[in-house]
């Protein structure tokens, strides 16, 4: 199977599905990691809070996948963002990992209270310029923090990965970004089983009319806004079933109706306020 890859606005290509490790336990990760592999997963989503980079690291190390056809991804917490602690905490994760660089480090929240977002972005820049990371992106940032470190180092974020799933589609953030490059990471993009967007109608009549998951029909409409995706599951079968939505298209009514879950009032997000992470 090969999985559709995104040109960034650095010429790097991410594959458009990948395996997120959120939550993952760390005792778990290695053995989910190598099944993911195993299935023909290729993109790997971990952080440094997640606490699990060792696990990953390891799967990679078993997996005999040539680093060159893996893309790795992980992220920078919030208290280490001041003086050179950028580079201390990448150079803790690339050991972690077992990997000389990772393909894409991200900033993973703005911590507004803090007021140092602009400095570690600044520092990311020299990471990357540095080789320890091919590309560099945000996580969790709204406008005003993208336009921001924009403005003070003239370097826009190749990603910024936020919570987006039918019930919260962030369209500010994601026409900020379509206007200027950037593109857009879903996390949570099932919702995170916090309401029931698989009993949504417009979600279960497309299922239907495909014969697939309420689950790959989500999937699939993230894929066709052209979002990266990547849903996390510890189960070999619903690895296998969120790699399968290759096969099929939604009609563009389809997507409309699933565009419309959304309230536009902010009332679907299901996870912290970007403002409220300190």
């Amino acid at each position: 199977m090969t999985i559709p890859t995104v040109t960034l606005n650095d010429g790097n290509q991410i594959p458009q599905l990948g395996y997120g490790v959120f939550k993952v336990p760390p005792a778990d990760t290695e053995r989910a990691v190598a099944e993911a592999l195993e299935v023909g997963y290729r993109h790997i989503d971990t952080a440094a809070i997640y606490g699990n980079e060792q696990g990953v690291g390891a799967a990679i190390a078993g997996s005999g996948i040539p680093r060159d056809e893996l893309f790795v991804t992980t992220k920078l917490w919030n208290d280490r963002h001041d003086g050179d602690e950028p580079r201390a905490a990448i150079g803790e994760s690339l050991d972690k990992l077992g990997l000389d660089a990772v393909d894409l480090y991200l900033v993973h929240w703005p911590t507004p209270a803090a007021d140092n977002h602009v400095h570690a972005w600044e520092k990311l820049i020299e990471l990357r310029d540095a080789g320890l990371t091919r590309s560099i992106g945000v996580s969790n940032f709204l406008v005003p923090h993208l336009e921001r470190i924009v403005e003070a180092t003239g370097v826009v974020p190749a990603v910024d990965q936020i919570e987006l799933h039918p019930a919260y589609q962030q369209r500010e953030v994601t026409d900020w970004a379509a206007a200027n490059d950037v593109r857009i990471e879903a996390w949570g993009p099932l919702g995170q089983g916090k309401y029931d967007l698989f009993g949504v109608p417009a979600v279960a009549e497309a299922a239907s009319a495909h014969g697939k998951s309420p689950a790959q029909v989500v999937l699939r409409w993230h894929l066709q806004h052209g979002f990266i995706v990547f849903p996390k599951s510890v189960r070999r079968e619903r690895l296998e079933e969120n790699l399968d939505v290759f096969d099929f298209a939604l009609t563009d009514a389809e997507v409309a109706a699933i565009d419309a879950i959304d309230p536009g009032d902010g009332s679907g997000r299901v996870s912290a306020h970007p403002d409220e992470v300190n």
